[in-house]
């Protein structure tokens, strides 16, 4: 039997680590929250990256993977990004994250808004006003 070498289409994704996964939970559920305009929360960018650094060893390793989200949401949206920035894997995680937050902020608005958001507040990815 041969088994052909060459792959059509994008590359294989490579499967995320648990931090990169776990920050990127964090992140794609704040942004959530703010993409269902949760009254009370606005982005803390230097929380996010300080969060991320903790998480992923580094603020560079933080700035690739917040980049890497923004490229998914970009080609999710048909807009262009830098393909090298792009992550499949990332794209395929984050889609999957934000559905399923947003399914419980669109089912319960006002105890989901709260929570999530209260959540994103604690990890530093968000901030009241």
């Amino acid at each position: 039997m041969i088994v052909s070498g060459i792959a059509s289409g994008p590359a294989r994704a490579t499967a995320l680590s648990n931090a990169e996964a776990t920050f990127l939970d964090q992140l794609v559920t704040a942004s959530a929250v703010l993409e269902q305009r949760c009254v009370g929360y606005e982005v803390d960018g230097a929380g996010g990256v300080q969060l991320g650094a903790r998480l992923l060893g580094s603020p560079d390793a933080a700035m690739a993977m917040i980049d890497a989200y923004a490229a998914a949401i970009k080609a999710r949206d048909g807009e262009s990004y830098d393909p090298g920035k792009f992550r499949p894997e990332v794209s395929e995680t984050a889609g999957k994250t934000f559905r399923r937050v947003r399914a419980d902020l669109i089912k319960d608005p006002k105890g989901a808004c709260a929570d999530y958001g209260d959540t994103s507040v604690d990890r530093g990815l968000l901030r009241r006003y």
